[in-house]
């Protein structure tokens, strides 16, 4: 990628955003920026940053990993206009790493976030779930580790065994096996609630589709879902919902919602509603509340005769 290629592709997504957009930045993501030679990163980002003194930007966010992270590549990235950095921390277990042959420590990320904090940056920490040698038990302290480093923002991903890597090898060598799609909503529920509960935004939970991260792309195995954060976010509803009912002795009950979060409640192919009826043979009608919070649910039951 060149500066052209920068100017060319804000030029382009520019044309495409209203007016009125909240909030417009550019992403340089898909790779180890803070790793190509400083005068790369500084060409890069001087490119972006003419939209920001333009006042046709508002920022620069971009990932890498913690071990690519200096005061000198701090400073850089001050000068140029870098709003966010998000660190692809994927474990906290540096056995795991070390299985995955990712190439960093635990270490690494206390001392990458250390120096990220003495700058007025916005921290994003991306976890994965399903590497080699990894276990539930083992996500769920890497949560922990990460909600007391306090980042603002967190992603989590599920891991996925693409073609032609090293992840695959060991796939195919039967050394590794991949989370179901099944294991990994499980997992990932409790990751987010674990999140949230620290108050810590979740902005992603699985990779974004493309042409090749999809079902008939160049993903050999592994829990890849198109609607990945929407099964997640149903399948929260699901516990929710069930909790309140499950000593009701109802036939029907009206469950009320945030109007914006219906759609989570009533699930993927109505499959909350369903299940509700298939486990606790109750009748559920999903209603909209606008009093009612995020994962605010009130249950109306209707006793049986």
């Amino acid at each position: 990628m060149t500066a052209d290629d920068v100017r060319r592709i804000i030029d382009e997504h520019l044309k495409t955003l209203p007016k009125a957009q909240r909030r417009v930045e550019a992403a340089f993501f898909g790779g180890s920026f803070t790793g190509i030679p400083i005068e790369e990163q500084s060409e890069l980002l001087n490119a972006a940053h003419e939209y920001i003194k333009n006042n046709k930007i508002d920022g620069i966010r971009l990932s890498t990993r913690p071990d690519y992270i200096d005061r000198n590549i701090l400073d850089n990235l001050m000068k140029y206009g870098v709003t966010t950095i998000e660190l692809g921390v994927q474990s906290m277990d540096n056995e795991v790493l070390k299985s995955a042959n990712r190439g960093h420590t635990r270490e690494d990320v206390i001392r990458a976030v250390k120096l990220i904090n003495e700058y007025p940056f916005t921290l994003g920490l991306q976890m994965m779930t399903g590497l080699p040698g990894d276990t539930d038990e083992r996500s769920l302290k890497t949560c922990d580790e990460i909600i007391a480093l306090k980042p603002d923002i967190v992603r989590i991903y599920p891991t996925l065994t693409i073609k032609d890597t090293f992840l695959e090898k060991l796939y195919h060598d039967g050394k590794y096996m991949p989370q179901t799609v099944e294991e990994a909503v499980e997992l990932t529920q409790k990751l987010i609630i674990k999140f949230e509960k620290s108050g810590i935004t979740v902005i992603r939970a699985g990779l974004q589709s493309t042409d090749e991260i999809c079902e008939n792309g160049s993903v050999v195995a592994g829990p890849v879902h198109s609607s990945f954060r929407e099964i997640v976010e149903s399948s929260i509803y699901y516990d929710i919902i069930s909790e309140k009912l499950k000593n009701s002795d109802c036939a029907n009950a009206d469950v009320f919602v945030n109007p914006k979060e219906i759609s989570k409640a009533v699930g993927n192919k109505r499959s909350n509603i369903i299940k509700i009826k298939n486990t606790m043979n109750i009748d559920i009608k999903i209603h909209p509340d606008g009093n009612l919070k995020k994962r605010e649910v009130r249950c109306v039951a209707v006793k049986k005769t």
